[in-house]
């Protein structure tokens, strides 16, 4: 069998990393892992289920957003085919939505498990992970990585609860389990990528980072986690940085060359602009997920990355683009004074960490959370954050 190693050196080199740059590695894998422990630890969920059973707010109503949520009252059936092809935009669609919908329903129904204790969604979280790891081989076509990473990012979250909460997964399933993410998605992810736009690199190794928790592997999980944190400061802009943002991976660090890989933008002048503010704020908020997501996760592991430069650039991201959503005019110098709304769900987690556990004052980000608030799941790889991260100090 070849290693995800060989494999993720094949995939880094096709995407443009050649010989010449070296691959930034972290030293943050921790020495002892904390189980679970891809996003949501054991006393986070054990909040969460205390709050619920209190009839405390906002968990209660969230808790109940899910319960009616589709993907627990009716999950599909899942059908995965062996190779799973994903064009641009999902065109073609060859199992791309499906496995999308499909990791969110286990992931539901694990969090379902997790907090009421029915084994009834155990048992569906484990019919879906069992029936992909049975089946699939490989994705292909162009959004390959892209798909590999959102939907990575939710088995390892989901394998992370039902592993370890004796929901009666098997060990042969797991074991199959492991050997999916280590040889299906991992080659794909942990490498990140050289796309000219951020929320694919991040998602990409966010979920390498996640699915490294869950496997316990060290090379795999520091790897990934220097490629985010390279990324990091080429996403969203300080004034620090100067005049023009930190050049990416593939990218010159010209003038000219940055102007067209912000979309155009050719003002830097606010801390928290992000790279893909001036194509739309949902794919700006894609990529303030991964952030909040490894930060959380590299938390509960022992190394609390909001307290770094991440925590800043993410802080100053929420709070620019919120004042947006907020129906705050948006300033003639910025993208032409024209914006695509729509961040989404996507505050929570950070906020919480942000504000709620380090005490800065966000009064965009607070005001937009709680507007959205139950948040629901975006389809792809963020889901049901209001239950698992509102106020939760655990």
């Amino acid at each position: 069998m070849v290693s995800w190693k060989s494999l993720s050196l094949l995939v880094a080199v096709l995407s443009g990393l050649g010989y010449g740059e070296s691959i930034p590695t972290s030293d943050l894998a921790p020495a002892k892992w904390v189980h679970p422990g891809a996003m949501i630890s054991q006393p986070q969920l054990d909040f969460v289920k205390s709050k619920v059973n209190k009839g405390e707010q906002p968990w209660a109503d969230a808790y109940d957003a899910l319960m009616k949520d589709e993907y627990v009252t009716n999950p599909p059936t899942p059908s995965p085919p062996a190779i799973v092809e994903c064009g641009p935009y999902s065109d073609p669609d060859v199992g791309c939505n499906a496995e999308r919908k499909d990791s969110l329903a286990a992931y539901a129904n694990a969090l379902a498990w997790a907090i009421n204790g029915d084994e009834t969604y155990a048992r569906q979280a484990i019919l879906i992970m069992d029936t992909y790891s049975s089946t699939i081989k490989g994705h292909n076509n162009s959004n390959a990585p892209l798909q590999s990473g959102w939907v990575g990012s939710v088995w390892a979250r989901t394998g992370e609860i039902i592993r370890h909460t004796n929901a009666g997964w098997s060990g042969d399933s797991i074991r199959q389990f492991e050997d999916m993410l280590r040889n299906v998605y991992m080659p794909l992810t942990v490498n990140g990528t050289d796309h000219n736009v951020a929320n694919w690199e991040l998602v990409m190794t966010e979920a390498a980072i996640m699915m490294a928790v869950f496997l316990e592997d060290a090379d795999a999980y520091n790897t990934a986690m220097g490629w985010f944190l390279k990324r990091i400061p080429a996403t969203v802009y300080m004034t620090s940085d100067g005049e023009y943002p930190v050049a990416a991976r593939g990218q010159s660090s010209s003038p000219d060359a940055i102007i067209a890989w912000w979309f155009n933008e050719t003002t830097f002048k606010e801390d928290g602009q992000a790279q893909e503010t001036c194509r739309d704020l949902e794919h700006t908020g894609y990529s303030f997920a991964s952030m909040a997501h490894v930060a959380e996760t590299s938390r509960i592991q022992g190394t609390d990355l909001f307290e770094t430069d991440l925590g800043t650039r993410l802080r100053y991201g929420l709070e620019f683009h919120s004042q947006f959503e907020n129906d705050n005019p948006v300033p003639s110098w910025l993208c032409d004074g024209k914006l695509n709304l729509a961040l989404g769900p996507v505050t929570e987690v950070g906020f919480n960490a942000l504000s709620f556990r380090m005490g800065i004052d966000m009064p965009e980000t607070e005001n937009l959370t709680l507007k959205q608030r139950p948040a629901k799941n975006n389809g792809l790889f963020v889901a049901y954050e209001t239950l698992t991260h509102a106020q939760n100090d655990a």
